[in-house]
């Protein structure tokens, strides 16, 4: 009998082992400095550093996993991950369909970038990624929307003449400013939009989302967060 019951509760051990819960975030690995892939071959970048820090004051065990920027939503819904933490802004078309949690970057500017000061950003042909807030803007704003499936591509279409500008975060698109020797430029003022970056969840997910938001408040409230945004976006990056 003792045999038997200490069979059973071995077995009800394992059990737990294998259900403990594991938290699978998803991100682009391709929009620097929120995240990228690094030399070898890993998620990296502010998203990678608050993405395990968030998991680690959660008591979650948390793994990594890329998707395409198009199907990262629909995949977050199909189950193929828990969260999505990708340089999403938080707004009211995607609150339809999936969660967020409180933002843990400010509503950050968006802005032009052109190969000349004199682009047509008003009438002419713009450059944005697809599904995104930016490309949803130019839509509405008498331009002519040119979308691409990666950030990369709407940076090139400039360079290569197909768009007379590309408009997305300001953030990510000063590395190709500053790294053009004036080749590219900001046009026109800048333009916020949206409210923050946020982690995206399912809608049924209420405690993960409780755990989540815990944390950020908890790495506002001691400064760790304003420092990961100085690390990766210098002393001009926008802090809580």
């Amino acid at each position: 009998m003792k045999k038997l019951l200490l069979a059973s509760a071995l077995l009800a051990f394992g059990a737990g082992l294998a259900s403990a819960e594991v938290v699978r975030l998803a991100t682009e690995g391709a929009y620097p400095p929120f995240n990228f892939i690094d030399d070898k071959g890993e998620v990296a970048g502010f998203e990678r550093e608050i993405g395990d820090e968030l998991c680690k004051r959660a008591a979650l065990e948390c793994t990594w996993t890329t998707n395409e920027w198009d199907s990262i939503i629909p995949n977050l819904q199909s189950g193929n991950y828990d969260v999505i933490i990708a340089g999403m802004s938080i707004t009211d078309e995607r609150s339809k369909v999936i969660t967020f949690s409180e933002n843990y970057y400010p509503p950050a500017a968006s802005a032009y970038l052109a190969a000349s000061a004199d682009a047509d950003v008003k009438t002419g042909v713009v450059s944005a990624q697809v599904g995104t807030i930016q490309a949803a803007y130019v839509a509405e704003s008498g331009a002519t929307l040119l979308e691409f499936p990666t950030p990369d591509e709407t940076v090139a279409a400039v360079r290569n003449g197909e768009a007379a500008a590309v408009f997305a975060d300001k953030d990510y698109l000063r590395p190709f400013a500053d790294e053009s020797n004036g080749a590219l430029v900001f046009v026109g003022e800048d333009i916020s939009i949206g409210g923050g970056v946020g982690l995206g969840m399912r809608q049924s997910d209420t405690e993960l989302k409780a755990k989540m938001d815990a944390a950020i408040q908890a790495m506002k409230a001691d400064g760790s967060l304003n420092a990961l945004i100085e690390k990766y976006f210098g002393a001009e990056g926008l802090k809580f």
